[in-house]
């Protein structure tokens, strides 16, 4: 064969091969999905982030018409969970439960952190946020959060409570003590539950921990709730002021997660995630849950979650800085 028409030849082929893969691949996103779908959850199973998880699964399985499964991934305060994620082809059939804890915390924790939640991922939509309250054991005097200040402000560091490393109400204190000007002595907990068994008790006088988990402990009397940290008072504590309403004016301190998927993922695809979070988001079905357990409907879209992670990655990053919180 001639070398001008060999070449020829290669070149036909290479424009044959190329129109087939794109065909291909232009194909198999406007079939989008036509298989199971896999959603990472980076915590273990039985907490709030799970159970947001496993309800947008079940709902997303109806109107996507392909199973969507739960698969938990824990480890360092969500980090193993998001570094699994970016490991996975970025083709939709893998999305990420996004949320505080992984994606603004972690950045102000670990400024080497192996990912950015701002340039790696593509956020497709919130799917809840809720606030933290702050519980004192019935046993302390404190009957407001003012009554709480100025105890801490004439006995610095003589005021005790209890945090698990990197969580939201530990985010939530320390924007607390540095909104409020107080020095409060922290005892460390390796989780919630040990930390909530301890408050009952006594042991430990005042926690900030998600509404969901005290409120029933705050129905039988047996811990008294201060205040909660959104912007609005929450539905379940309507007796309760908000960290703002008690004095200081702009306080907003939220547990949230979203679904997102690896940056790479086709448009197309992208798109059709996006318009089925949101339909599963603003549903009845949806809407009636999270508002019978304290939490909020978030405003819908891409755009939204998006700034809204990069104003609580900046955010956080700042609290964990002035405080010198270091990674554990």
């Amino acid at each position: 064969m001639h070398m001008p028409v060999r070449r020829h030849w290669l070149k036909r082929l290479a424009l044959v091969m190329l129109t087939t893969l794109t065909c291909g691949a232009v194909l198999a996103q406007a079939d989008y999905p036509n298989r199971p779908i896999k959603l990472i959850v980076a915590f273990p199973p039985g907490g709030t982030s799970d159970v947001m998880g496993r309800m947008m699964a079940d709902e997303l399985t109806k109107v996507l018409k392909q199973p969507v499964v739960v698969e938990n991934i824990g480890g360092a305060g969500g980090i193993v969970g998001m570094d699994r994620a970016l490991k996975m082809p970025a083709d939709g059939y893998t999305l990420i439960q996004t949320g505080v804890g992984q994606n603004a915390v972690a950045h102000g924790l670990d400024p080497n952190l192996k990912y950015n939640s701002l340039t790696d991922f593509i956020h497709l939509g919130q799917v809840h946020s809720g606030p933290n309250v702050l519980v004192v054991h019935p046993s302390t005097p404190f009957k407001t959060l003012q009554d709480l200040v100025e105890y801490a402000k004439r006995n610095p560091g003589k005021l005790d409570y209890g945090y698990t490393h990197a969580a939201s109400g530990h985010m939530a204190m320390e924007l607390f003590k540095q909104t409020a000007g107080i020095f409060m002595t922290g005892i460390p907990y390796r989780g919630g539950g040990p930390m909530l068994t301890d408050l009952l008790a006594g042991t430990v006088p005042l926690i900030f921990l998600n509404q969901d988990v005290v409120l029933p402990h705050v129905k039988a009397g047996k811990l008294r709730a201060l205040a909660v940290t959104s912007a609005q008072r929450n539905p379940l504590y309507p007796d309760v002021p908000t960290v703002a309403e008690s004095g200081y004016k702009g306080f907003e301190a939220l547990s949230w997660s979203g679904l997102s998927v690896a940056k790479g993922t086709p448009q197309p695809i992208v798109d059709k995630l996006q318009t089925a979070i949101n339909q599963v988001v603003q549903s009845d079905v949806i809407r009636q849950k999270l508002n019978s357990n304290g939490f909020v409907v978030p405003t819908a879209g891409s755009q939204h979650y998006t700034s809204f992670i990069k104003s609580e990655l900046e955010l956080w990053t700042r609290v964990i800085k002035t405080a010198g919180i270091k990674p554990q």
